[in-house]
């Protein structure tokens, strides 16, 4: 018997965002590996075993799965959002590329999901409209001044940014850090969406100006959403302002003229 690898997308929160792909590839896979609190999002199966790793174990668990699968079941990695948007979809190629012959020749599979940028922007308005880019904050593999260096030429570039890993325990001074380097590139009145547990029954979205963003605003499970000089917000008396970006890169322009 030939082993598989399924690398599943969970989508942002509720059972509601998984794709039917990804509930279909759940239910084939004979073992789940992932981050405890993800695993505990997909229903038991008889049958079905769950191995559960630390978050910041991302290496370890896909050569886990890796050599469960090369002994012939089908397994899955489960991963919150999209697996290919700063998740386990990377650290499992990494792997492969690595590791022994044998994984090579497994079936690969990558289901994607709805990540955290999307389900904001679409609790937002529509702020990715135009161009934008996503960066995550931590710095845990990468060092900061190359963060700072991508936040500032985004910034320059005129691409609206979403934020990934804006917050942490041993950083939470990062997050106000980055506002900083944007204000430099960046119209104060910029808005700036707070995205927190979108997609869960307790989500929520803040919209304020990047002269008033501050790290306090978010945490762990909070995505955020920087505008460029071209976004528009729409005021609405009672409800929270929607935010989008015009299609063209000049809609800003041609609204003030």
């Amino acid at each position: 018997m030939s082993g598989r690898l399924i690398v599943v997308g969970l989508g942002p929160g509720e059972a509601r965002f998984l794709t039917p792909q990804a509930g279909e590839a759940l239910e084939r896979a004979e073992a789940l590996y992932g981050y405890g609190p993800y695993l505990d999002r997909v229903p038991a199966r008889n049958g079905q075993s769950k191995i559960a790793s630390d978050n910041r174990e991302e290496l370890g668990r896909a050569k886990a799965a890796l050599a469960h699968a090369a002994a012939g079941a089908c397994v899955a990695v489960v991963s919150g959002g999209d697996p290919g948007v700063f998740a386990m979809a990377a650290a499992v190629m990494e792997a492969i590329e690595d590791g022994p012959e044998e994984w090579r020749a497994l079936d690969v599979e990558v289901v994607p999901g709805i990540t955290a940028m999307l389900a904001v922007a679409a609790m937002a308005g529509a702020p990715l409209g135009h161009d934008f880019c996503a960066l995550s904050l931590s710095d845990n593999l990468k060092p900061l001044e190359l963060v700072e260096k991508r936040l500032r030429l985004a910034a320059e570039a005129g691409l609206v940014i979403a934020l990934y890993n804006p917050v942490s325990k041993a950083r939470p001074w990062q997050l106000d850090r980055a506002f900083e380097v944007l204000r430099e590139a960046l119209p104060a009145t910029v808005p700036v969406v707070f995205g927190h547990a979108a997609g869960r029954a307790d989500a929520r979205i803040a919209v304020v100006p990047l002269s008033e963003a501050r790290g306090g605003m978010a945490d762990m499970a909070t995505c955020i959403i920087i505008g460029s000089s071209d976004t528009r917000l729409i005021t609405r008396e009672g409800l929270t302002p929607l935010v989008y970006a015009p299609r063209s890169a000049m809609g800003a322009a041609k609204a003030a003229g």
